[in-house]
Order: C-alpha cells, then structure tokens, then sequence
C-alpha cells in the first residue's frame, strides 16, 4: 500500500507475465474460458502493438473547417517552399578545418531536409570551392534527399585559397544551364544561391557577382567568423539586410536553417486559417481569394456569401415549373402532366384510367337498367299507339 497522500502508480506490465490461452479465461477448457482467455490477451497486449500507417494510433485530429491549427501542424501543412532551382558554394579553403567543414555538411543536410525537393519542385546543386571549383553535383543530379544527402556525405574539403569570385562564374556558366538541369526561363522558376564562406576573396567578386545578378540569380551570402562583412554585402543581391547572414562560428550555422525556412517559405494561408472567408478558400501564392459553396454567390464584400435564386432563367433546366430550395432546385409538373424519371422534363398524363372490378360491376349494372328502362317505354309507347287507334 502507498503512504497516505501518495499516488499508487501501476507497475507496467512486461510480456512475460502475459498470459494467453484457456489458464487466462478462468479454469477448464470449455469454449467460453479459451474464448475468454484470447480476448484477455489481446486486451493485454493492444498497448504494446506497433503503430502501423492507417491505424487509429497514428491518427492525428484534423482540424475543424475553418478552424486554426496548431504551430507544429501550420508549417507542416502552411508552408511549403516555393519551386527553386538552389545552387550551394561552400567555402573549404585552408582556413576552414575539417570539424568545421562538417558543420557546414550538417548545415546543408539540414537544408534539404526543409525542402521540397523534386524533379518538378526544388532541384538543388553543390559546389565547392577553394583555390579551384569542383562541382559536386549539378541539378538535374538528385531528384530526392537521401540520395542527395548521403552525396554531402561524401564531399571532401579543397584546402587551398578562396577564389569566390570564380565560383560564382563558374555557378552562372556551367551550373544555370538547362543541359545541367536549370529550367527553361519560361518556366519562372527562382535561380538562387547561397554562398557559405569564412574569409576574405582573393579575386573579384563585385563585378561578377552583378553580372550573375543582371542574369537572373539571386544571391545570399552567409558569413562565419573571420568573413568580411563588406565582400558578404558586395556580393549579395539587395535588399542587402535579406541576403545577408553571419554567425560567429560553423558551430551555430545550423541556426540559419529555421532562417532560410522562412525565406523559402510560401505560406498558405488558408491552411493557416487566418482568413476570413465564409465558405471557401483558394490560396494564391502568398495570398487568397474567397469562393462560395454552390448555390450561393460572392457577395459585394468578397468575403461572404449568399444564397442565389437558382430558379432565374439561365439557372435551371427544367421543362415546365422550377421549385427554389435553399440554394438548390426541384422541377414539378403542370396538371395534367408527369415528371420523367430524368427530374427534369415532363410528359402528358394518361387521361384513361384504369376501371377497378367493383365499378365495373356498378357500370354493366346502370347501363342493364338503362336498357331495361328503354325497352319498357318503347312498350308502352307501342300499346299506347295501338289504343289511339
């Protein structure tokens, strides 16, 4: 027994004290005992079963319509990055050690892992760059993150010099060209990248680096520890407080990740919930648009809706009267006529009907009485003839 005051928590149970089968459902081996034996082992064991897709366990309450979710759930299902075509340089001159090096590796890991990456979505390309560039991989490479993760794995450092001028040319001549996978122009997709380094150029980087932007490349410079700050600005596209990062050292560069998440990110906000439409929804890029239920019109607020009189001509398809009803419609029939089977068009009603037994038996009747009646007047009619003369 627990001490006054205290709160008896149950021992878990463990497997081996289960106990399945006939000793489980009371004594004997009667049908009820081993019946009651199986379904107390299964009760026993229900807990201990691993969650598999589509099971009640792994079930995760939805949200009501029009209701907002939480925080984990709104960037699970809010923000999905918009399609890129993402060109990595990564500084691996001498002055970046090897532990850091793979700081930066884990930095790129960790950015994929918040991309949509894909064929059709965002294609993602890596170079290195010290006193020479070497392309990892080009974009039209991996279309999927374990294969293009465990590809980073592999990436070894250069160690010499920091030449990231002519990775940036190399990035705008050899990398953003359709044959290594950047798509066509008229596809609108972003040509971006992102230059991680911890020192000072040796070469030119001003002029190239507008020239890449002239050409349509967007350019974000993130600075770690010793990096000038000046060349990370000369470098970067504007505004420059956009595309600009620094950390103070490879052990913090993961912390840019949740930044770059941000920056990628094109929230939907009907899934965040934080519009104001009455019915509908429908996302537009970063913004949305409201839309009603059918039956029912936009009104002048572009927020609500109300419901239209769909018996107006033009709305409606039936043949002869149209009945409103709250949004929808039934067709009916003038007198006289039917409702096909389509609900829609009409038919003349039969005017003959049917003559039961019973009036049947009532019509040979009255029309025997009627001739009956006929015959005695022709009758007297003859004798009364016969007398006048």
């Amino acid at each position: 027994m627990p001490p006054p005051g205290a709160i008896a928590v149950p021992r878990p149970l463990r497997p081996a004290a289960f106990k399945c089968g006939p000793a489980a459902g009371g004594a004997g081996d009667d049908t009820m005992g081993r019946a009651l034996g199986t379904l107390g082992c299964l009760l026993l064991l229900l807990p201990l079963l691993p969650a598999v897709p589509g099971s009640p366990h792994r079930l995760r309450r939805q949200p009501r319509p029009g209701g907002r979710l939480s925080g984990s759930q709104a960037a699970d299902t809010a923000c999905k990055n918009r399609p890129l075509d993402l060109v990595f340089i990564i500084d691996s001159s001498r002055s970046v050690r090897p532990e850091e090096f793979e700081k930066v590796k884990i930095f790129l890991s960790e950015m994929i892992d918040t991309l949509d990456i894909g064929e059709t979505t965002t294609r993602v390309a890596v170079m290195n760059y010290a006193s020479t560039v070497k392309v990892e991989f080009p974009l039209r490479t991996y279309f999927d993150k374990a294969s293009m993760k465990e590809a980073i794995s592999h990436i070894e450092p250069l160690s010499a010099g920091t030449m990231t001028g002519l990775a940036i040319q190399t990035a705008m001549e050899e990398v953003f060209t359709e044959e290594m996978g950047t798509r066509p122009a008229s596809f609108n997709i972003p040509k971006v990248v992102i230059v991680v380094t911890d020192g000072r150029p040796q070469d030119q980087v001003q002029d190239v680096a507008a020239s890449a932007q002239t050409a349509g490349i967007e350019i974000y410079a993130v600075g770690v520890d010793r990096a000038d700050m000046q060349s990370l600005r000369t470098m970067a596209s504007e505004p420059l407080d956009e595309h600009v990062f620094y950390v103070e050292t490879y052990g913090v560069i993961e912390k840019l990740t949740s930044k770059f998440r941000e920056t990628f990110c094109a929230a939907n906000v009907c899934a965040l919930g934080t519009h104001d439409c009455e019915h509908v929804c429908v996302s537009n890029g970063e913004s949305y648009l409201c839309d009603c239920y059918e039956g029912y019109a936009l009104n002048s607020d572009k927020r609500t809706c109300s419901a239209v009189d769909m018996c107006e001509p033009g709305r409606h398809d039936c043949d002869q009267i149209c009945m409103s009803n709250n949004g929808s419609y039934v067709c009916e029939c003038y007198e006289g006529y039917t409702l096909n089977p389509d609900k829609k068009t009409c038919s003349g009603a039969i005017t003959s009907s049917l003559i039961t037994t019973e009036e049947s038996c009532k019509c040979e009747a009255i029309a025997a009485l009627q001739d009956s009646v006929t015959s005695h007047l022709e009758a007297l009619s003859t004798k009364y003839i016969l007398f006048l003369t």
